[in-house]
C-alpha cells in the first residue's frame, strides 16, 4: 500500500480548476475531489500531479488525499485543507519572500539563521482566510548550507570528505532536501491550502551559480559537477517546475508526457540537465498566470543567462521573447518577478557596473583577473552586473501602459526594502530572507553600500571605468530590514496595498510596513 512521502502541494490554482502534487513511496492512484491521476515513476520515486476540475470561481473548497481508495491526508478526524479559486472581480492577495534554510526551530538555529518567517505566517494562517498565492522567489532549498538531516543522510552514503563535501551531490539527496524543507506538519498545511509559485536561485544549485564565463568554465572541469546538476535540474523539474505550469501548459508538455509514459523518467531528466550543463539553455523556466486582473510574470535570472564569447545577457534571446510578450499583454496591475533584484541601491548598482567593466577589461588584463576575483567574492551578479540586459528591461518598463501598476518583485539579498523609480508607475519590492538572515559583519557591509558615502564611492568607480549612467532613476523609499520576513501584497481594483511583516519571538509577525502604492 503507498503511503505519502511529501506533500500535498497546491500549486496552480485558476478560477475553475486546481492542480495538487504528491510524492508517494509506490506506484498508486492518487484522488482528490473524485480527480484521479497515475503515479509516475523517476529513480525510484514516485509522483503525480491530480487536475481538480468543476470548481467554482471565488470559492473554498476543502479536500483530501486518498491513495487506492484510502484517504492518505490528512488522517481522518482532522480537517482537510482548502482549494481557494481567484475570481476576476475579487481582490486577489499575494504573499511572497525568498531565501529559506531548513533547520530545526530552536533557540540555536533561531540565533543562527533566523525566526522562520514563513513558518510563523503559517501558523497565523490558521485563523484568517488563505491567500490566493504564496510566490517563494529563490532559494526554496539550500545545497550549501543549514539542512542537517541531508548533510547526516549525505555522510551516511557517501565520503563526505571529498568534494563536494556535505553538500547536496546528486538527485536522492536533493529528494531529501526537499523532504526536509517542506514536511514540518505546519509547513505542509500551508503548502497544502496556499497556491504556490516558485523560481529557483543560485543556492539551488551552488553559490555564485552563473556568475561568469570563466566560473562556468571551472565548474564543468569538477568531477562532481555533472551528477550536481542532473540532481538539481531533475529534482527542480519534479519539485517546483511542474507546479507553475497551468493545467493547459501541462497538457502540451512534451517531456511531461514522456516522463509519465516511461518505465522511469529518470534519463530523459538527465538529457535534460545534460543540455543545461552543455549550454546553459536546456530549457525556458519563465512562466506567467493571470491572477484576476493583473498578471503575474516570473523570471528566470539564473539558468538562462549568456555567458560566451564575452557577451553577458541575464536571458537568452528565447527568454526575453517570451518575458516581453507577457508583459505587453493587456492587465489591470503587472507583477514582474525575479529572484535577482533589478533596482540595488545606487551605489551597489554603480559598484556592479564598475565590476562588469573592469572584468571586460577596461583596466588591463591583470585589473580584469582581479575584478573577477572581487566579482565571486562578494557575488557581484544581479540585474547591474548585466548592463545590456538592465537597459533592454529599462527599455520595457518605460514602454509599458498598464491602467495599473508595474511591481518588479525580488528576494536574494538578504534584506527587505521598496524602491521608487522615476518610470511611472514601477515600484520594485524586495523580501529577504525568509530564513537565512546575513551575518552582523555582512549587514555592516550593505548598510556601507546604501549609505551616501557608498554611493559616492561607486558613482566614482563607475565613472573611472566608463559604465553608462542607467537610464532612469530611483531611490530606496522604505527598509532596508534585515530581519527574516514576509511580504504580503492585496490588489483590488486599481488599489494595491502592501505590508512587510518580520518574525519574532513566539513565533509571531509584525508589521513593520503597511502602506498604499
Amino acid at each position: 500500500m503507498a503511503t505519502l512521502v511529501l506533500g500535498p502541494l497546491l500549486r496552480h490554482v485558476g478560477e475553475r480548476d486546481a492542480v495538487v502534487w504528491v510524492e508517494t513511496d509506490a506506484p498508486c492512484e492518487v484522488e482528490v475531489l473524485g480527480a484521479r491521476a497515475s503515479s509516475f515513476h523517476v529513480h525510484g520515486h514516485h509522483y503525480a500531479l491530480v487536475l481538480v476540475e468543476g470548481l467554482e470561481p471565488g470559492t473554498t473548497t476543502e479536500y483530501a488525499v486518498a491513495l487506492d481508495g484510502k484517504r492518505a491526508w490528512p488522517p481522518d478526524g482532522e480537517p482537510g485543507p482548502r482549494i481557494r479559486t481567484l475570481h476576476r472581480e475579487r481582490p486577489v492577495t499575494v504573499v511572497f519572500g525568498s531565501c529559506r534554510a531548513a533547520a530545526p526551530h530552536d533557540a540555536d538555529w533561531d540565533e543562527r539563521v533566523g525566526i522562520d518567517a514563513l513558518r510563523a505566517y503559517a501558523l497565523r494562517l490558521a485563523d484568517g482566510p488563505p491567500p490566493h498565492l504564496l510566490l517563494l522567489l529563490g532559494d526554496q532549498v539550500y545545497v550549501d548550507e543549514a539542512a542537517p538531516r541531508t548533510r547526516a543522510f549525505a555522510r551516511a552514503r557517501r565520503d563526505t570528505s571529498r568534494p563536494p563535501g556535505a553538500e547536496t551531490a546528486d538527485f536522492e539527496e536533493y529528494a531529501m532536501l526537499y523532504r526536509e524543507s517542506w514536511s514540518e506538519p505546519i509547513v505542509r498545511r500551508l503548502l497544502a491550502t496556499v497556491s504556490t509559485a516558485t523560481i529557483f536561485d543560485d543556492h539551488e544549485l551552488a553559490d555564485d551559480w552563473n556568475i561568469s564565463e570563466s566560473w562556468v568554465h571551472e565548474m564543468r572541469r569538477r568531477p562532481w559537477w555533472a551528477e550536481r546538476m542532473t540532481g538539481a535540474f531533475s529534482s527542480y523539474w519534479l519539485y517546483q517546475h511542474l507546479g507553475n505550469l497551468s493545467p493547459q501548459a501541462l497538457a502540451g508538455d512534451e517531456l511531461y508526457a514522456k516522463v509519465r509514459a516511461a518505465d522511469d523518467g529518470f534519463p530523459l531528466l538527465r538529457e535534460l540537465a545534460q543540455r543545461q550543463l552543455e549550454s546553459d539553455t536546456g530549457a525556458r523556466w519563465s512562466y506567467a498566470r493571470d491572477l484576476g486582473h493583473s498578471r503575474l510574470v516570473v523570471i528566470d535570472s539564473r539558468a538562462g543567462r549568456v555567458l560566451e564569447h564575452g557577451r553577458r545577457e541575464m536571458l537568452d534571446e528565447d527568454e526575453w521573447r517570451f518575458v516581453e510578450e507577457e508583459a505587453r499583454r493587456e492587465t489591470q496591475h503587472l507583477l514582474l518577478a525575479t529572484s535577482i533584484p533589478y533596482l540595488l541601491g545606487r551605489g551597489i548598482h554603480d559598484f556592479q557596473g564598475w565590476n562588469e567593466r573592469v572584468c571586460a577589461g577596461a583596466w588591463g588584463s591583470l585589473a580584469a583577473r582581479l575584478g573577477e576575483r572581487v566579482r565571486r567574492a562578494v557575488d557581484l551578479d544581479h540585474w547591474p552586473s548585466f548592463q545590456a540586459s538592465f537597459r533592454r528591461l529599462a527599455a520595457l518598463l518605460a514602454g509599458l501602459e498598464p491602467p495599473g501598476r508595474v511591481l518588479l518583485l525580488s528576494g536574494d539579498v538578504h534584506y527587505s526594502y521598496v524602491a521608487e523609480t522615476t518610470l511611472p508607475r514601477v515600484r520594485q519590492l524586495v523580501v529577504s530572507p525568509l530564513r537565512n538572515r546575513l551575518e552582523p559583519k555582512e549587514r555592516r557591509a550593505q548598510r556601507f553600500a546604501l549609505s551616501a558615502a557608498g554611493r559616492a564611492l561607486g558613482r566614482l568607480l563607475a565613472r573611472a571605468a566608463g559604465a553608462q549612467a542607467p537610464p532612469f532613476e530611483w531611490r530606496i523609499a522604505d527598509g532596508p530590514w534585515f530581519e527574516t520576513t514576509v511580504g504580503v501584497l492585496e490588489l483590488d481594483g486599481e488599489r494595491a496595498r502592501l505590508r512587510f511583516e518580520r518574525a519574532r519571538p513566539g513565533p509571531r509577525l509584525e508589521v513593520v510596513l503597511d502602506r498604499e502604492l
